[in-house]
């Protein structure tokens, strides 16, 4: 999926769009401003790369922080959330994970967890890209974070 495609769906549902994300640090962003005419359906984007941010920019729950850690589902659903109740989206996607290089048994390098939000609800999943390089799991997250766009934009 590309940004020209999410953005075409969105213009064709009258959705707006939000971001928030800390592992691509504004790729997603970045993707879909890239192209003229972003500014009618993208509001907006929250880079929270650390915790504080998290917290302070999109109410992550610290509790949430400290019993999860970032790298979870669970974070990654009260970014959506946070970013669609900050902003004037009817839809936001979030991204949280482990790039790379580094990791740890129990969070891998190329562990990444998305969260989508609309009415509908929130949606989450983690997908594991493996140790691909940090440039290859920041790339891979971006598509896949498009992917979840046109998905929630479709219905």
């Amino acid at each position: 999926m590309t940004a020209d495609q999410v953005l075409a769906l969105a213009r064709a549902q009258g959705a707006k769009i939000a971001t928030a994300e800390s592992c691509t640090g504004g790729m997603i962003g970045a993707a879909l401003t890239d192209v003229a005419g972003s500014s009618a359906v993208y509001d907006r984007g929250f880079i929270t790369y650390s915790n504080a941010a998290k917290v302070a920019m999109l109410g992550v729950s610290p509790l949430t922080l400290d019993r999860l850690g970032a790298v979870s589902e669970e974070v990654a659903a009260e970014m959506a959330q946070g970013a669609l109740q900050r902003s004037e989206a009817t839809v936001a996607v979030a991204v949280t994970g482990i790039a790379g290089p580094g990791g740890s048994e129990f969070k891998p390098e190329g562990r990444v967890c998305f969260g989508i939000a609309s009415s509908q609800g929130v949606r989450v999943e983690t997908v594991e890209f493996g140790a691909i390089g940090r440039a290859n799991v920041r790339a891979a997250s971006v598509t896949h974070a498009l992917t979840l766009l046109a998905g929630a934009l479709r219905g």
